[in-house]
């Protein structure tokens, strides 16, 4: 399992069209919040025919944030660039010049046998380019993925093909929707995407083949008003949570706080991991009652949970 809290520090990721121009005022004025990352994307959001036009918005975009940065400071979320291509990255890199500096890296769409060496070959080249860590975030929301004869010795060929550049890998995502469209499928605000068998299947067969390597982000919520969204999205991310995704790609600000909320660690929890991460693994018993006697701790069985737990507290915070 990753060992740094910037891993698990990605929180929740909100998708932006590259060529949203409001994007930078919005940023400066903060009008977003403290607590979000931040998704500039190029890809499905921009049509076909102005993909050099969002390119240009965004590369000045960013030049007003940096300034804007550097003259007076505002909360700056880690800001990623989601590209349509491989050859963007290296083009992208060069033409933001020093706004780079405030660019975390770029996410990668329906990352797949076919395009991943392309797109791990520029990650080492922008990262000899740039004085920082460029990080990157595939997508798994390939076609490529749904044949089961072939399913599973794909994730393992490109979870094979990242170990080149794993530190740089900062979340692994998923595409659930892209997965949900190849079947006709569409959750409504009181329905869970993991209880549509044949993505969640996806989405364990990932986890199986990544989680304990890799930090994996949930599935995009598309609710944001109207009856019972937010209550669903609550629902969904506890089951994010029990099956092992951490964060989650949101699509409007409004679903920001109740990520972050779904997110804290319970006092109890957290009271357990420290417990846990505090113990003398030289005792003759590792084994004991957890604070509140309601459940057994194991020194040896939950060091890995105890672990995460102090990661999220740490990022999300802890209640009562």
């Amino acid at each position: 399992m990753k060992n740094n809290v910037l891993y698990y520090s990605v929180g929740p990721l909100l998708y932006c069209p590259a060529n949203k121009i409001s994007i930078t005022d919005s940023l400066i004025n903060e009008r977003f919040g403290n607590r979000f990352s931040l998704a500039l994307c190029l890809e499905d959001t921009i049509n076909d025919d102005h993909v050099e036009e969002a390119e240009q918005i965004l590369i000045s975009s960013l030049s007003q944030i940096f300034i804007q940065h550097e003259q007076k400071p505002f909360y700056l979320p880690k800001i990623f660039i989601r590209v349509r291509n491989p050859q963007q990255i290296q083009r992208l890199t060069k033409a933001l010049g020093q706004s780079i500096k405030i660019v975390t890296g770029f996410i990668v769409p329906k990352f797949s046998p076919d395009n991943a060496q392309s797109y791990i070959e520029q990650m080492i080249l922008v990262n000899e380019l740039v004085a920082k860590k460029l990080y990157m975030m595939p997508i798994y929301e390939s076609p490529s993925i749904i044949d089961l004869r072939n399913r599973i010795d794909i994730l393992y060929l490109l979870r094979d093909s990242l170990a080149r550049i794993e530190d740089l890998i900062l979340n692994i995502r998923v595409g659930g929707n892209d997965l949900c469209h190849m079947f006709g499928f569409r959750r409504h605000a009181n329905e869970s995407i993991h209880s549509i068998r044949p993505v969640s299947d996806i989405f364990s067969d990932i986890i199986t083949v990544y989680g304990m390597d890799y930090v994996i982000s949930g599935p995009v919520w598309e609710y944001y008003a109207g009856d019972s969204w937010k209550e669903g999205m609550i629902q969904e991310i506890r089951e994010d949570r029990l099956c092992g995704f951490i964060g989650k790609t949101v699509i409007h600000p409004s679903q920001i706080p109740v990520v972050n909320r779904a997110y804290q660690v319970s006092r109890n929890d957290y009271l357990d991991a420290r417990a846990i991460l505090n113990w003398n693994a030289d005792s003759a018993s590792l084994v004991a009652g957890s604070k509140t006697r309601e459940r057994m701790n194991e020194y040896k069985t939950h060091l890995n949970w105890a672990k995460k737990t102090v990661y999220l507290s740490e990022v999300f915070g802890i209640t009562e």
